[in-house]
C-alpha cells in the first residue's frame, strides 16, 4: 500500500507541474478519490481478518475436530493430537522401562520300559505305560522408582498345568521334576497358583556413599518364594524345562527328593532372604546369603517362626582353565519339620550340608557336581547324595544352541530306613515296603536338547534306575521322555 500511495502523489506532482491550476486541482482530486478507496478496501481486509481470527480463537476452545471449522485450526488440532499422543507413548514407555516378562511352556510324555511299582496308587499299583503332562508359567519383574540410591522391584509368577508324570514310584528320585497339578482328586483341574510374589531391594554399600564407586550390595527380598532361586543354584543342572528332568539332578537331592526343603505342595513357600555381595573383583565376586523359610505347615503360614528352614550359603566365581567361569557353593541347612518316611510319625528335625559346583571347562564343556549329607536328624530315607556330570554346548557338531548332558547319582540310604524297611508286613509295621534296603539308588540321565528356533526347543532324553528305593532285588528299568518347550 505504501508504494501505491508514493507513486499516486508522484503523478499528481507531475501533472500540476505541467497543467493549469484547474486541470491540477481536478487530478489532485481523483488520486484523493483513488486513495480513499484503497483505504476502504485495507479496513475491509482487516476487518474480513479479525473475524477470521476470532473465529480460529473460537475454534481453537474446542478439542473437538470439525470439517465446519477453518482449515488452519484443523491442521494446528492434528498436530496437538500427535504431539500429545507422542508425549503419551513416550511416558508410556519410560514407566515401562526395565519391566520385564516372559511365559513358558512345558510339555512332556514318558514311558517306562517296565511296569513299577506305585504303593496306593490308583493304578493297580503300578505303571507300565506312557503318561503326559504340561506345565505354564507366567510371569513379570516390576523396577520400583529408586529411592536415592536403592534399587528395588517386584515380582510375581503365575503356574499351572495337568499331570502328574511317572512321579510317585517306589524310588528316592523322581523321574519327572516338571509335572504340576493342584488337584489330586480331579485329573481335569487345571486351577493355577500363584507360585511367587516377593519384594527385593539392592543397597550399595557403604550407606551414603557414591553409587557408582560402590564394590558392595545389599539385598533383601521377603514374600513368596522359590527357595532354588536363592540357593544351591547350578548353571548346567537346575532348569528342569531345558536341562535335566529327573529331580535328584535339579537340586541337590537331600532338599527336593528327600523333602528337607518343607516347601508347600507346590514348591514354594514364605520367607526372608538377605544377600552381601561384594563384586571388588568383577571378575571373580563373592556373596553371603542366608535365608529363614516357612516349612512343614509353615509353608502354609503356620509356625513359620517356630519351627523354619534356616539355610546359610557362601558362594564365588573363579577363572580356572585359561579364566573359563565357575561357580562354587556351600551351603548348610536346619529344619524342624522335616517330612517322616513314616506317615504316621511326626515330623522330624534335621540339618544338614550341600556343595553345589559348575565349572567351565572348555568352551564347549562344563562339568558339575553336588554333594549332600544330613548331620543330624532322623526320618529320611536317604542321608547322603552325590551327583555329577557334564553339560556339552552343540559348537562342537556346527549346532551351537543345542546342548546334550550327561548326568550319574548316588543316593545313600539311611541306616533308620534300613533297618525299618526290614520288618515285613505282618510284623505291626506301618510301612510295609515288602523288602529290606541296602546300599544306594542309582540314576543316570541323558539328554539332547535341540533347538528348532527361539522360542521352541525339542528334548528327548533316557532314564536309568538301578536298585529303585535302595532294594537290592528290584530289576532295573529305563524311563523314556520326550519334551517340548516353548518360551516368550
Amino acid at each position: 500500500m505504501r508504494h501505491l500511495s508514493l507513486s499516486t502523489t508522484a503523478a499528481a506532482v507531475l501533472a500540476l507541474a505541467c497543467t493549469a491550476p484547474g486541470a491540477a486541482l481536478a487530478a489532485s482530486d481523483a488520486s484523493t478519490a483513488a486513495l480513499l478507496a484503497q483505504i476502504e478496501r485495507l479496513t475491509a481486509r482487516i476487518e474480513a481478518l479479525e473475524q477470521q481470527n476470532k473465529a480460529m480463537d473460537k475454534a481453537l476452545e474446542s478439542e473437538r475436530i470439525s470439517e465446519q471449522e477453518p482449515e488452519l485450526v484443523t491442521r494446528v488440532k492434528a498436530v496437538e493430537q500427535q504431539v500429545a499422543a507422542t508425549k503419551k507413548s513416550t511416558a508410556l514407555t519410560e514407566s515401562l522401562s526395565g519391566l520385564s516378562a516372559g511365559f513358558s511352556l512345558t510339555t512332556v510324555a514318558q514311558r517306562p520300559s517296565r511296569s513299577v511299582s506305585l504303593p496306593g496308587s490308583q493304578l493297580d499299583g503300578e505303571f507300565g505305560h506312557s503318561q503326559l503332562n504340561y506345565r505354564a508359567d507366567a510371569y513379570v519383574e516390576v523396577p520400583l522408582e529408586s529411592m536415592g540410591n536403592i534399587d528395588h522391584k517386584v515380582y510375581g509368577q503365575l503356574r499351572f498345568g495337568q499331570g502328574d508324570g511317572l512321579n510317585g514310584g517306589n524310588t528316592f528320585a523322581a523321574p519327572n521334576a516338571s509335572a504340576f497339578r493342584v488337584s489330586a482328586t480331579n485329573p481335569d483341574d487345571a486351577v493355577g497358583v500363584l507360585a511367587q510374589a516377593w519384594y527385593q531391594a539392592s543397597i550399595p554399600l557403604p550407606l551414603g556413599g557414591f553409587k557408582p564407586h560402590s564394590k558392595q550390595t545389599l539385598e533383601v527380598t521377603f514374600g513368596k518364594l522359590d527357595l532354588f532361586g536363592f540357593f544351591d543354584q547350578n548353571q548346567a543342572a537346575g532348569d528342569e524345562t531345558r536341562q535335566f528332568l529327573n529331580t535328584a539332578f535339579v537340586h541337590n537331592p537331600l532338599l527336593d527328593a528327600g523333602g528337607d526343603i518343607g516347601a508347600d505342595s507346590y514348591g514354594f513357600a514364605p520367607g526372608l532372604h538377605l544377600s552381601y555381595l561384594n563384586h571388588s573383583q568383577a571378575s571373580e565376586p563373592w556373596r553371603l546369603s542366608l535365608g529363614l523359610f516357612g516349612a512343614g505347615q509353615g509353608a502354609n503360614y503356620e509356625r513359620v517362626f517356630s519351627s523354619p528352614l534356616l539355610m546359610a550359603q557362601a558362594e564365588t566365581q573363579l577363572r580356572l582353565f585359561g579364566g573359563l567361569n565357575g561357580n562354587y557353593r556351600l551351603y548348610y541347612w536346619r529344619t524342624g519339620q522335616a517330612p517322616h518316611f513314616d506317615a504316621s510319625a511326626e515330623p522330624a528335625h534335621r540339618s544338614g550340608w550341600g556343595l553345589s559346583v559348575d565349572q567351565r571347562v572348555s568352551d564347549s564343556a562344563t562339568v558339575f557336581g553336588r554333594y549332600g549329607q544330613h548331620i543330624q536328624g532322623a526320618g529320611a530315607r536317604f542321608d547322603k547324595a552325590l551327583t555329577g556330570g557334564v553339560e556339552f554346548t552343540g559348537s562342537a557338531w556346527g549346532r551351537g544352541s543345542d546342548a546334550l548332558g550327561l548326568a550319574a547319582g548316588w543316593l545313600q540310604s539311611s541306616t533308620e530306613f534300613r533297618n525299618a524297611s526290614a520288618q515285613l508286613p505282618g510284623d505291626n509295621n506301618l510301612l510295609a515296603y515288602g523288602y529290606q534296603a541296602q546300599g544306594a539308588e542309582h540314576l543316570f540321565e541323558t539328554y539332547y536338547r535341540w533347538r528348532v528356533n527361539k522360542q521352541f526347543e525339542i528334548s528327548p532324553s533316557l532314564q536309568y534306575f538301578g536298585h529303585p528305593g535302595a532294594n537290592p532285588d528290584a530289576k532295573p528299568y529305563y524311563i523314556l521322555s520326550l519334551r517340548a518347550q516353548l518360551s516368550y
